[in-house]
């Protein structure tokens, strides 16, 4: 959602902004195959009861069609994710990133496919162009751990603890899904920061390739 919202924000911006995804896993340790269901795991982990988790998760999804988000919470698979963000890494290789982030928070979240098993994640890859044969022998090995290792310890360095979390010109921070408004301020407020400001009237001397120019 916060994605999306970001997303909705450069669209009112008129200047380029390149964003760049990161690596994050919310559960590390997370297994790949979960016999509980999202509000099992959420009543499970903050000690509440299903029916709270429910109520939440039903906010969040009412914000998330607001931004126009499809959550599908009551049937969404639970998994481990590493493998999913290798396969980011590969598609990042190959100039396929975005692309890649997109189909996968897709599968996950709206389309309840289990992003932890090798061979959705191979068919996700194939949809968006990667070829079939290289991501299969990835996710065989332990291609892109390091990628993934080495993404995730610049976050920390960051001392990012939770998502989403955005930052920008590795300076400004943003934490939170925030409302569109919010990132056209910030971004705006920073695009103007970045520009050069004159401090005096041009009749100084300034030089070029072509000599310097003296004013009279």
């Amino acid at each position: 959602m916060g994605k999306k919202r970001l997303e909705d924000a450069i669209k009112q911006i008129d200047h380029p902004i390149e964003v760049t995804y990161r690596c994050f896993e919310l559960d590390p340790t997370m297994e790949r195959d979960v016999k509980d269901n999202m509000y099992e795991k959420l009543a499970k982990k903050y000690g509440m009861s299903i029916e709270t988790a429910k109520a939440n998760t039903e906010n969040m999804t009412q914000m998330g069609k607001e931004a126009g988000v499809d959550f599908k919470f009551d049937t969404l698979i639970l998994t481990n994710t590493f493998d999913a963000h290798r396969v980011t890494m590969l598609a990042k290789d190959h100039g396929l990133m975005h692309k890649m982030t997109d189909r996968i928070l897709r599968a996950y979240f709206t389309e309840s496919k289990h992003i932890g098993d090798h061979e959705t994640l191979v068919e996700l890859a194939a949809e968006v162009g990667l070829n079939r044969e290289e991501v299969e022998k990835m996710l065989a090995s332990d291609e892109m751990t390091d990628a993934v290792r080495a993404d995730q310890q610049t976050g920390q360095q960051y001392g990012i603890t939770g998502v989403p979390f955005f930052l920008i010109n590795k300076k400004y921070a943003l934490t939170g899904a925030q409302p569109m408004e919010v990132f056209v301020n910030a971004l705006t407020k920073i695009i103007a920061e970045d520009e050069i400001t004159s401090l005096n009237d041009q009749n100084g001397v300034s030089c070029d390739d072509d000599g310097c120019d003296i004013p009279e």
